[in-house]
């Protein structure tokens, strides 16, 4: 059952809130984040996530992260190929309904209310633009809703609202987690270098030897193999997944993902100005395409490393935080279990 209010924050010890960014292939960055949390034994009591952050912190809510993280490093070509499945006269490129399947395989019948700790899951309502915190009710159309990116997937429609993806609004959620309590913000950006750094983070080495940049025209040409050249699905495959040659226009994935890129670095940088995370972990992977779900192994080691170089100023930020009278009064923000806020 989820823990009352006036349970959090235990002892000396400040409520802490996660906010987890969003990113596409680039969150699964965020595992490898919470390892180091784990490994530090930091527990954070709220997490609030946006697109992929939200499905990682779900996962992790569950005790299903063991199960995402070996799914995650399982992904290759092939099978990155097979979850796309294309569809025609939707208002979306794919279905959705593969990666539904592996929602439902780790996370089938799991209420938000059954988590342990508060969770919310960013969405953006399409017909207001207002941004939404899912709170409630079954897990997976919530953090569907979070990563239901225009264009891409076909809006998801929760209590007679038709969602889209919470990137578009609030990258990196971080003012949910304080409204709903948390008085130390720990924040993982996964676009902090794509155009300069957001915000203050270590450099991190991490050298990974004979790491080829994967070639995405050949996952292209891969999923056309034994079928017919010719079928408009896999022409559209190809559009959306071939590299662009030399003096030719990018590729509409390509063009699609970058101009989420943009939308979440401008977005992130004024959101963050206003609202600043306690610690802001930004882990160095602008390099790596939001894409590129094959780059798990690499994606998970720099998070961890982030998040690692970190620990000493949470547990600093927790001390402090910690003397304080306040630290460990009842949190504030919407109710426990409370319907979508805007």
């Amino acid at each position: 059952m989820r823990l009352d209010s006036s349970t959090i924050g235990t002892g000396k010890r400040p409520p802490i809130g996660l906010a987890l960014g969003g990113g596409v292939a680039r969150g699964w960055a965020h595992i490898g984040a919470l390892r180091a949390l784990i490994e530090a034994d930091i527990e954070p009591d709220i997490i609030a996530g946006t697109s992929i952050g939200s499905v990682v912190g779900a996962a992790y809510l569950a005790g299903r992260l063991d199960s995402l993280e070996k799914w995650a490093r399982s992904l290759n070509k092939k099978r990155v190929i097979h979850y796309m499945d294309l569809s025609w006269g939707g208002s979306g490129l794919m279905k959705g309904a593969r990666l539904v399947k592996v929602l439902e395989h780790y996370l089938k019948d799991t209420n938000i209310e059954d988590f342990d700790r508060r969770f919310a899951a960013v969405a953006c309502d399409l017909r207001t633009g207002y941004e939404v915190w899912l709170q409630q009710g079954p897990v997976i159309p919530a953090i569907r809703a979070s990563y239901a990116l225009p264009g891409a997937f076909e809006p998801i429609k929760i209590d007679n609202r038709y969602m889209i993806d919470g990137a578009l609004v609030n990258p990196v959620p971080v003012s949910a987690c304080r409204a709903m309590g948390a008085h130390l913000v720990i924040a993982v950006s996964l676009n902090g270098d794509a155009f300069g750094p957001v915000g203050t983070s270590h450099e991190v080495d991490f050298d990974v030897e004979n790491q080829a940049e994967p070639d995405m025209a050949e996952m292209a040409i891969m999923a056309q193999q034994s079928l017919n050249k010719l079928r408009p699905d896999r022409i559209l495959l190809k559009s959306l997944l071939g590299g662009a040659k030399a003096g030719k226009s990018p590729r509409i994935g390509s063009v699609m993902m970058g101009t989420l890129n943009i939308v979440m670095d401008r977005i992130s940088r004024s959101r963050l100005a206003g609202d600043p995370p306690d610690v802001f972990v930004a882990p160095r992977i602008g390099h790596i395409g939001m894409l590129e779900f094959t780059r798990a192994d690499e994606l998970i080691e720099r998070g961890y490393r982030a998040m690692q170089h970190e620990i000493p100023l949470i547990r600093s930020v927790i001390d402090i935080l910690g003397d304080m009278p306040s630290a460990a009064s009842p949190v504030g923000g919407p109710e426990a279990g409370s319907g979508p806020q805007t």
